[in-house]
């Protein structure tokens, strides 16, 4: 299963990390992330707390440029627009099996 939809109402989404253009290394040179028709993925670090719980941060990838006015300086909170989760499982170059989820969302739009 991939594209999980998620409900992150109830949850405080705060800016950690700056949005940035995703990138990956291949053949010892980074390139940037891209979806299949061409257009730059982002990524963006954020800390998610539900009130009177301890906090966890989080890497999301964003299909779409996030723009201006997200600052962890200014620990901006946030909404992200249709969030969602894929798991995954594989064996790294050892052979341990490494699992997880990727969380992902079409964007992100501030709290004012």
């Amino acid at each position: 299963m991939r594209n999980i939809p998620v409900n992150l109402a109830g949850y405080r989404l705060t800016v950690s990390e700056n949005p940035e253009m995703k990138m990956r290394k291949v053949d010892g040179r980074e390139e940037v992330v891209t979806d299949r028709e061409g257009v730059t993925k982002y990524t963006v670090a954020l800390m998610v707390k539900a009130k009177g719980e301890k906090g966890e941060e989080i890497r999301v990838t964003l299909d779409a440029d996030p723009g201006e006015g997200f600052s962890e300086d200014d620990m901006t909170r946030v909404e992200l627009i249709d969030p969602r989760v894929t798991p995954y499982s594989f064996k790294n170059d050892r052979g341990e099996t490494v699992s997880g989820v990727a969380w992902g969302a079409a964007g992100m739009k501030p709290l004012i």
